[in-house]
């Protein structure tokens, strides 16, 4: 679980005409799993992806979004997993937020449970939760004279998870879907996933922006299916808890943020609540 709060990273990733995409990445270091958020600048409004995960950040965040001198138009949320949508209640809860209705519903119904769970986060918790109350339709929407498609994907990362995708700028926000640089938070469901990546692989978007890591390119949503494909094949000969691990450990040096390993082990092998 994240417990050092070391500086974040703020970088525009692609400028084009009128619009700025802008990408805020938390800590790599200690125990973090880097999650990173977005801004979509047009020449009126912000439109912003995802609410990152312990406060200071959240409030960092906002603070940078902020700077830019424009009118929030509204937050998506990618899904459910806190980490995604804790920093709401922290520094967005003026905000509309817009999400599937999964998403939302989820949250009703058990946002209060797991930040009763995260309590080990103690000030680096918000201190109540933000329930999106916008439903987010698959679909293309005009904001700000930027068309934006929305995509529901099933069975991934997740259960439910939202894509945003800007298809004149060539950029998916991506979100969990896609680790940049950083080892994947696996689920039963890597076969789907995997397929979802690989349909990634042939579309016409050149630009990926993840929900942990830095901007990305295909190559990285290449190495993600490799991942998955080494991480399934690990499974089927038998490896589990500390034994997964190490093997993807010593399979993936380069890859950052191994603290998610302990996230997401009790659940892949066992029954830990998903919350």
């Amino acid at each position: 679980m994240p417990t050092q709060v070391s500086p974040p990273l703020r970088m525009v990733a692609r400028t084009a005409g009128d619009v700025r995409i802008h990408t805020f990445v938390s800590s790599f270091t200690g125990n973090n799993i880097a999650n990173a958020t977005h801004i979509v600048e047009s020449r009126n409004t912000l439109v912003l992806i995802d609410g990152q995960f312990l406060v200071p950040y959240a409030k960092a965040f906002r603070e940078y979004a902020d700077s830019l001198g424009k009118p929030i138009d509204r937050l998506y949320l990618s899904h459910r997993h806190p980490d995604h949508w804790f920093g709401l209640g922290a520094a967005f809860d003026d905000v509309p937020v817009h999400a599937l209705s999964e998403t939302a519903s989820f949250i009703q119904e058990h946002g209060e449970d797991s930040l009763s769970d995260h309590w080990k986060l103690g000030d680096l918790a918000p201190e109540h939760i933000v329930v999106p109350k916008e439903i987010a339709e698959p679909g293309a929407t005009v904001v700000d004279g930027v068309t934006y498609h929305l995509g529901r994907v099933t069975e991934t990362e997740v259960d439910f998870h939202l894509t945003v995708s800007l298809p004149e700028l060539g950029v998916c926000f991506a979100q969990d879907l896609l680790y940049s640089g950083t080892h994947l938070y696996l689920t039963r469901d890597m076969a789907h996933w995997s397929t979802v990546l690989e349909e990634l692989l042939t579309s016409d978007y050149d630009l990926f922006m993840p929900g942990h890591g830095l901007p990305a390119d295909k190559i990285e949503v290449a190495r993600n299916v490799e991942y998955l494909a080494a991480a399934r094949q690990a499974i089927a000969d038998g490896l589990t808890g500390d034994a997964f691990k190490d093997f993807l450990l010593r399979r993936y040096p380069e890859r950052r943020c191994p603290g998610i390993f302990d996230i997401y082990l009790p659940r892949l092998f066992g029954d830990s609540r998903d919350y």
